[in-house]
């Protein structure tokens, strides 16, 4: 969808959602036909003309200033990922072109490396860049999630995992909520990238394969997988939780580093140990138990 398109979605759905209690203003003015404000309401709390609010909401604005962009997020109660996926589908195709592109390989430093290893026995925790492509992952998190390193690079995706593999749906116990900040946090970053063809060939394989994803993505939901819950049902160790906390490496602009963490003396950290211990590289198991997911060095995309 072209970005113009994008951005009278995105506030249209912005508008329908927000009830004139909500924004301040009298409910009356006659039956509304549809839910949310009205053009002119949102025209009236941004501070700017009624002709202007529809003309940007039409996509007939390429080059709206800030201060209108500001107005008109405070006027949709918007948050800060919503402001800045707002500000991002308003940039012109020509400040899209000239902002940085990330490169399609990515490096991640030896210290980071060497952390993923200190973390190994005890967290979880893998590389990721805007697209989700896993760049890197200690044992335990390949142990908890999926082999990354035995898949072709282009498939060591978190989103791709969550979203197309059978084998998400069993993992996470609330597997729709995960892959609906999934999925929030897609359209976040295509609104920042839309010239990625790595990640628009991803969002048009999950349009096809997902039945929820449509549902979703329409929804215009934007958000950071910055911090959470999740519940496993895990194959060996059974069913615990663990929560996860996303870190930005800021001398690696498009990295960041997600850990999980147990909560200390309860039975999802004796299940996350008893997973640590049975992903070992040198653990015993017995003859039925199958082998370790994967080598104990973190995974190197060069």
């Amino acid at each position: 969808m072209e970005q113009n398109a994008e951005l009278g979605a995105f506030l249209r759905t912005c508008r329908a959602r927000l009830s004139p209690q909500d924004a301040g203003l009298s409910p009356g003015g006659g039956v509304r036909r549809v839910p949310g404000l009205r053009r002119e309401e949102v025209a009236y709390l941004g501070g700017v003309s009624t002709d202007y609010y529809i003309r940007l909401e039409q996509g007939r604005h390429p080059n709206v200033s800030e201060a209108v962009l500001d107005a008109v997020a405070r006027a949709l109660r918007l948050d800060n990922d919503e402001r800045a996926h707002l500000f991002d589908l308003a940039r012109t195709r020509t400040a899209r072109s000239r902002s940085a592109q990330p490169d399609r390989v990515q490096r991640v430093r030896p210290d980071v490396h060497q952390m993923l290893d200190i973390f190994n026995g005890v967290s979880p925790a893998f590389v990721a860049n805007h697209r989700q492509d896993v760049l890197a992952a200690n044992q335990l998190a390949r142990a908890l999630i999926t082999d990354w390193d035995s898949l072709p690079y282009r498939e060591r995706n978190f989103a791709r995992y969550v979203l197309l593999d059978p084998a998400a749906r069993t993992l996470y116990r609330n597997w729709d909520k995960v892959a609906e900040i999934v999925v929030a946090n897609l359209r976040l970053e295509a609104g920042r990238h839309p010239d990625d063809a790595l990640l628009n060939e991803l969002i048009g394989e999950a349009v096809v394969r997902v039945p929820e994803f449509s549902t979703w993505w329409d929804s215009h939901r934007v958000a950071q997988c910055v911090h959470g819950t999740q519940h496993f049902h895990h194959p060996v160790v059974g069913e615990f939780t663990l929560h996860h906390e996303t870190l930005a490496l800021p001398a690696d602009p498009d990295q960041a580093i997600c850990v999980y963490t147990a909560e200390p003396g309860s039975a999802s950290a004796q299940a996350l140990a008893l997973l640590a211990s049975w992903s070992a590289p040198d653990a015993t198991r017995g003859d039925n138990a199958t082998d370790a997911p994967g080598p104990g060095s973190a995974i190197r995309l060069e």
